[in-house]
């Protein structure tokens, strides 16, 4: 610790001056965002006009790589710009935020940004580096949530995305416009149990969503934890989960719309007395409709974050990222949740724009990570980048061509085991076209996938002789990329501090 805060010390002091060329930063993250979720990439199941905007007026990264596929462990890396075993956060259950460590927040502060972040925090400690925050107390209600001011708890009525849109923007009218700042708007939506806006709940006027072509996966071809996991819609999603039951806390307004729209058709599902396939279906079915309301929602919220931003002149000079925490499974496999370094899961939405440094409709396959965002708004604010950090500053692909020197694997670790969901504890590489990764807890083995002739990830190819000298070097590989991140031979221990 002394080690740190002397580094952190000489950093402040290197720091330069204050420009006024510095640019704004407006970091909208949301919570289990899937990918396969926003149009900007592509997507059949829902229109994202207002995140389809940052990516036409910037850049899209079409593999963005999560270290980390946790809520509480990709913010812990997207502060620190550090992995788990660095920054010490690697379990939501089982970890507290140490928040005297080197953030960029706290370096962009020093450099006289006014800094603030409000919405989902879940870090277990309190925010520093900012000069205001507002945030969750741990999830966050989706109505009528309470929420934590600079250490006072407060209760505010309404629906949780639109009240943390509403203070984003109040803090932007009342900042001091003589300083750049920093907001990062954090949402809740769509984490489970996907509880929509009453607005929205026609969004989609009753659309049948295609289903995916693995949603009766029979894991066949994958090692145990495939099938051992307890993450699936057909047996792990509960009443409340699917809206067979009303939340809590909703007011009496809340409830009837609430009622007006599930009650029938809650009805006729009870009445179809559906079984097996039929009973999965429509599980998935209402499990798109519920988590895409959200979504949409959190789309609405980018749109009025990026109007303001025109309507006040601020449009030209300020950075605008949108990403998720990590992906999330949309049926795929039959599961919903994340954890695994499975596509779908390990790869988040990442889009960006900074008019006049980015070109527009930017796209880029360079294998990125939220472990670089620290890195690039640091870089972006031209202020130097620590040692300690471990990622790199995205500038380079702003003009959509990948440096012949850019990382060409990149090293993936999911420790909360055992936990909720049953996924078991791995490590590995994820490249261009392969994954290697080692499963070793609670059972021990390898899977390895050639994602150009296997997208989906049905069939490991570990065993497989036409891929062992592929398989010998991403060994090799991993076991490089473990000795230069110094990742420890023994899993870190619990550092959970109660409050």
């Amino acid at each position: 610790m002394k080690k740190t805060a002397c580094c952190l010390i000489a950093l402040l002091l290197a720091l330069p001056a204050r420009s006024a060329e510095r640019p704004n930063i407006l970091f909208i993250f949301s919570d289990d965002h899937a990918w396969q979720a926003v149009s900007a990439y592509n997507s059949s199941l829902i229109q994202t006009p207002n995140i389809d905007r940052i990516a036409e007026e910037g850049i899209r990264f079409d593999r963005c790589i999560i270290p980390n596929p946790l809520c509480g462990p990709s913010r812990a890396t997207v502060l620190t710009g550090t992995h788990s075993h660095i920054n010490g956060f690697w379990s939501n259950s089982q970890c507290t935020f140490d928040g005297s460590q080197i953030t960029f927040p706290k370096l962009l502060q020093k450099a006289d940004y006014q800094t603030a972040v409000i919405g989902k925090w879940h870090l277990g400690s309190d925010p520093t580096g900012f000069d205001f925050w507002e945030i969750l107390p741990g999830q966050g209600d989706y109505y009528n949530p309470k929420m934590i001011l600079n250490g006072e708890e407060t209760k505010l009525e309404g629906y949780v995305t639109d009240i943390i849109t509403d203070r984003s923007l109040d803090w932007l009218e009342k900042r001091d416009p003589s300083k750049p700042f920093l907001l990062m708007c954090h949402q809740k939506a769509p984490h489970r149990n996907w509880q929509p806006n009453g607005s929205k709940l026609n969004f989609d006027e009753g659309k049948v969503y295609p289903e995916p072509d693995n949603l009766f996966d029979d894991y066949s071809g994958r090692g145990k934890g495939a099938s051992a996991q307890d993450m699936s819609i057909a047996k792990t999603m509960h009443r409340h989960d699917l809206k067979l039951s009303a939340p809590a806390g909703l007011n009496k307004e809340q409830r009837a719309v609430w009622d007006a729209y599930y009650q029938p058709r809650n009805e006729a599902f009870e009445k179809a007395g559906l079984e097996g396939d039929d009973l999965v279906r429509w599980k998935y079915q209402r499990y798109m409709h519920d988590y895409l309301a959200c979504v949409s929602s959190v789309d609405d919220s980018v749109g009025r974050l990026l109007d303001y931003l025109k309507e006040n002149d601020l449009e030209e000079n300020t950075i605008v990222i949108y990403a998720s925490d990590q992906g999330f499974f949309l049926g795929e496999h039959g599961w919903f949740d994340k954890r695994w370094i499975y596509e779908e899961s390990a790869r988040t939405p990442f889009v960006m724009k900074w008019p006049g440094k980015i070109k527009a409709a930017t796209s880029t396959k360079a294998l990125v990570s939220n472990l670089d965002f620290a890195e690039t708004l640091l870089d972006a604010a031209d202020l130097p980048i620590p040692e300690r950090m471990q990622g790199r500053s995205l500038l380079p692909l702003f003009d959509g061509e990948t440096p012949s020197d850019w990382r060409k694997g990149f090293y993936f670790h999911y420790y909360d085991q055992p936990s909720m969901h049953e996924v078991p504890r791995h490590h590995g590489i994820v490249t261009d076209r392969y994954k290697l990764f080692h499963c070793y807890k609670p059972d021990d083995y390898w899977e390895m996938f050639d994602l150009e002739k296997d997208p989906n990830e049905m069939q490991s190819v570990f065993d497989n002789p036409e891929y062992a000298p592929i398989r010998k070097r991403l060994e090799a590989e991993l076991a490089k990329l473990r000795e230069d991140l110094e990742v420890p031979d023994q899993d870190p221990k619990p550092n959970k501090v109660k409050k």
